[in-house]
């Protein structure tokens, strides 16, 4: 069953709900805030711990936000994923730091070619048990998905298809794939894109943009036959949204986790 995935997203500093496609090139006034928060990022992780709800995302949206990652690892330590500006050589630290996974994506990548080089040299530093894919993306021409990457600005060459998520799946624990198009729109999540993910009987796989109800979680659950998981930000009444209730998301994994 189609689980909820709770996210700390970070940018200059603080919590944040942006548009994901409104990144400029290098341009910080350009990014369309949903809302900024007036809780440190402890205070999300330690909403998820008491909760239970492990196996949420904190992204790092470019610099400046390493010391306020570090807070949300430290306050639920082993139930949390770090992803934004991971290497080889930062991400054992970051393990250290209390992440049970880091989350990847523009360092496998060699201008905008994937490179399984750069791939290697993740498993071979961390293990593929604490390493997870973003395969973020957004449509192309003609109908499918490319990766895109350094804060869904770059489209690359690689495509989000079942093909890719058979290659990929020996060097990673979980996929991660937000729709960029439609992240922080708050308009309906990418159908098509949730069912192309759903048809994959793989690892765990967790879907994040556009969600603004809680029938969103149905939806999902419907589309992927239980087997994406749903990660849920502006929508959410903890993040300025009104859309989804975060109580009510609890209640949803509480009756999953019964199944």
């Amino acid at each position: 069953m189609t689980r909820f995935r709770p996210c700390i997203d970070l940018h200059e500093g603080v919590v944040k709900q942006v548009v994901g496609g409104s990144f400029g090139s290098g341009e910080v006034a350009s990014v369309r805030e949903n809302h900024v928060s007036e809780q440190p990022a402890g205070y999300y992780a330690g909403l998820y711990r008491d909760d239970q709800l492990a196996g949420g995302h904190v992204i790092m949206l470019g610099p400046d936000n390493e010391a306020a990652a570090r807070e949300a690892l430290g306050t639920y330590p082993g139930g949390l994923q770090v992803g934004g500006g991971i290497t080889p050589g930062n991400a054992g630290q970051w393990l250290d730091a209390g992440a049970s996974h880091v989350i990847v994506t523009s360092f496998v990548f060699e201008g905008n070619t994937f490179c399984e080089d750069r791939l290697a040299e993740l498993v071979k530093a961390v293990g593929r048990d604490h390493l997870v894919i973003d395969l973020s993306c957004r449509g192309v021409a003609g109908g499918g998905w490319k990766v895109a990457m350094d804060r869904w600005r770059t489209l690359t060459d690689l495509k989000v298809s079942l093909e890719t998520l058979d290659r990929l799946s020996g060097s990673c624990a979980e996929f991660l794939v937000h729709a960029a198009d439609v992240e922080g729109k708050c308009g309906g999540i990418d159908g098509e894109l949730v069912a192309l993910l759903g048809q994959w009987q793989g690892l765990p796989v967790t879907y994040a943009g556009g969600a603004y109800s809680m029938e969103d979680l149905e939806r999902v659950d419907k589309l992927s036959a239980g087997r994406v998981d749903l990660t849920i930000g502006s929508a959410l009444d903890i993040f300025g949204g009104c859309g989804v209730r975060y109580a009510d998301c609890v209640a949803w994994n509480r009756r999953a986790g019964g199944d």
